[in-house]
């Protein structure tokens, strides 16, 4: 299996080399912070859930301070912010990347689909077409691509 290191010498390939594989989406509870004026967060969850994930939702007016105490960029932000097994998931994330995630282990803070890309999990908007969007792994201000998909289609190998 192709193990991702995000951070040169971290010290990780061991515990990533050993640590067992997932067996289901569901092994741990998500964690999913989201201000309660908005829309759109609990139809994502509503697919996270369909994937199988067990979710827990926590409503909140400072859904920016929580962003800051997790670590993410302000560049990479968007509406909503889930917590899994130690990682950062922000926004609008196909629940196929947060398996990916899971299952990889990589050296990072978490993944993010910056903004609000229409067709992303929870963003399906009849009538207008997909957009392509890229989730990103990051880790303080390093980030690079994980996956690239169109509505909720991956669309690299």
């Amino acid at each position: 299996m192709n193990r991702r290191r995000f951070l040169a010498g971290s010290g990780a390939a061991f515990a990533i080399a050993t640590m067992p594989a997932f067996a289901a989406p569901a092994a741990e509870t998500m964690i999913v912070h989201y201000d309660p004026g908005c829309g759109c967060c609990s139809a994502w969850v509503g697919h996270m859930r369909e994937a199988g994930f067990a979710v827990e939702t926590r409503a909140t007016s400072q859904i920016n301070r929580i962003k800051a105490r997790l670590g993410v960029p302000p560049g990479l932000a968007s509406c909503h912010t889930a917590e899994i097994a130690g990682y950062v998931v922000e926004g609008h994330v196909p629940a196929e990347a947060v398996t990916r995630l899971l299952r990889e282990r990589p050296d990072a803070t978490g993944i993010s689909v910056p903004g609000m890309p229409i067709g992303s999990p929870g963003m399906e908007v009849p009538g207008m077409e997909d957009d392509a969007y890229a989730v990103v792994l990051f880790e303080g201000s390093r980030s690079e691509s994980f996956a690239r998909y169109r509505g909720v289609a991956r669309t690299d190998p």
